[in-house]
């Protein structure tokens, strides 16, 4: 999980765990029964346009190609995390990506999260708290074992980091 060099220009080492691809694509299928119903509930009690009553469907098929066979995948791909010996760095979003380094110095406090959903997939969120305006950084989707592993070694290095300036 380390890396001996400090280079903000490349590319996070890791991957959420795989298991995200299964959270992912679950988090599709209810959002895309939603619409299903949605839709269901306007065709029948709403007196639509034939023409709308045919797109509607169509956007629905469309919406849960997207959500439920590419979205995740192509989440897998994007999302990446790395901790080295100076800093915390996380690389998310997949239309609009967004590139985080924390230096070690900075982290207040770390935390390990885990939804209901989360926890079906076997993943933890960490969670990296720091001084500064932008809050919190988040490392998606890890391994429970991984996450609780990767906490514990960035609360210790921030510790460290303390009692030297001190």
């Amino acid at each position: 999980m380390s890396s001996p060099q400090h280079d903000p220009a490349r590319r996070p080492a890791w991957s959420p765990s795989r298991n995200a691809i299964g959270l992912w694509t679950a988090e599709g299928v209810l959002g895309s029964l939603f619409w299903v119903v949605v839709v269901v509930l306007l065709e029948v009690f709403l007196p639509l346009p034939t023409w709308l009553a045919v797109l509607l469907p169509v956007l629905v098929v469309v919406e849960a190609v997207v959500t439920i066979g590419l979205r995740p995948r192509l989440r897998y791909r994007v999302h990446r995390w790395e901790v080295t010996d100076e800093a915390v760095y996380t690389l998310t979003g997949w239309l609009s990506r967004t590139w985080t380094l924390v230096p070690v110095s900075r982290i207040q406090t770390v935390d390990v999260t885990r939804g209901v959903v989360q926890q079906v997939f076997g993943l933890a969120t960490v969670a990296v708290l720091t001084a500064s305006s932008q809050g919190t950084v988040r490392i998606l989707h890890l391994e429970a074992d991984v996450a609780a592993r990767v906490a514990d070694d960035l609360a210790r290095r921030a510790e460290t980091v303390r009692d030297e300036a001190t």
